[in-house]
């Protein structure tokens, strides 16, 4: 294989199902780099007729809730239904020093070497909502691959956790009883946009707890979803011993099959977002391209020491982005 792949290497790669290649397509559409940039979306422009034919879905859920350890159980059930499925992991950036652990391969060990299944770690950098910068391209990759299912399994760092919701058919949000107030944890800006919640970690002692929990989710998304006209179920299954999981891959079945109108308008809606949130990527960019450094250290310095007000600061920095 080449170095740099051609446009028509990488087409002849999806057409032969050559997953090095799309590994390889994703790292191109992740990069920053001009050259790599045009190629992704020349790439993405041939593939766009391939695209939407998956299923796609975005998994939540706090930090030690099992949402790998979900995925995987979940992912296991499809792919022994002879279902294909990528995982698009993001792990959280450290704010320090800028790396990543990368390790989803690593806790999903099993579906990471099932043949009928593609998982994809990818780091989350500065990109806030529990994504990565370029989820969205890798996500119309895994599409026009020909993946049945496309699982976006997001950092799980609480209330910005709803840019996933922005670019998937349904938004999972998995929640575990007995973790002290659960329903305080709970976000009020996720629970108006989650279509399902699961209940994780049904198992061994826990029947009680987890009927509470579920009633409590349950009398919680109500009050909330009262005027929306749809009320998400509440599920509840274990990773471990499996049960649960065929309720869950029915009700997201029967979302799909009732829902199909209100999923194809809910991804026209989903390309404006997209639009919109590349202008915006596209305006910062083009702001520190065109403000100098050293006017930015200025008002900075002005702020920090009570010389200048924020609003006059940013009317500053606009003035001079105009000019």
């Amino acid at each position: 294989m080449r170095k740099n792949p051609t446009l028509q290497d990488y087409l002849d790669g999806f057409k032969n199902q050559d997953r090095t290649l799309l590994s390889r397509a994703i790292t191109l559409v992740e990069s920053t780099h001009a050259d790599h940039h045009k190629l992704a979306q020349e790439l993405l422009t041939k593939l766009l007729p391939q695209t939407g034919k998956s299923k796609r879905l975005g998994i939540s859920g706090t930090p030690g809730v099992g949402k790998s350890t979900f995925i995987e159980a979940f992912g296991k059930f499809l792919t022994s239904q002879n279902k294909t499925v990528a995982v698009l992991a993001v792990d959280p950036t450290s704010q320090v020093s800028g790396g990543s652990i990368l390790g989803d391969k690593t806790r999903m060990n099993e579906l990471a070497i099932d043949p009928l299944a593609f998982i994809r770690p990818s780091p989350s950098g500065e990109t806030l909502g529990g994504v990565a910068r370029r989820t969205r391209e890798s996500l119309l990759l895994c599409e026009a691959f020909g993946f049945d299912y496309v699982l976006v399994e997001t950092v799980g760092v609480g209330q910005s956790e709803t840019t996933v919701a922005q670019m998937v058919d349904i938004f999972v949000m998995l929640l575990q009883p007995g973790a002290g107030d659960d329903l305080q944890g709970i976000k009020r800006g996720i629970l108006e946009m989650v279509d399902m919640v699961v209940v994780t970690k049904d198992d061994g002692d826990n029947s009680k707890i987890i009927q509470k929990a579920k009633h409590d989710y349950q009398k919680a998304l109500e009050i909330l979803r009262h005027d929306s006209g749809y009320i998400p179920s509440v599920l509840s299954c274990s990773s471990i011993t499996k049960s649960g999981l065929p309720e869950v891959g029915g009700a997201i079945e029967k979302f799909f099959a009732e829902k199909s109108e209100f999923i194809h308008s809910r991804r026209r809606d989903q390309s404006v977002e997209w639009m919109w949130s590349l202008v915006y990527e596209g305006l910062i960019q083009s702001f520190e391209e065109k403000v100098s450094p050293q006017e930015i250290e200025k008002m900075k310095a002005g702020l920090r020491t009570n010389k200048i007000t924020a609003p006059t600061a940013a009317e500053k920095l606009l003035r001079l982005f105009q000019k």
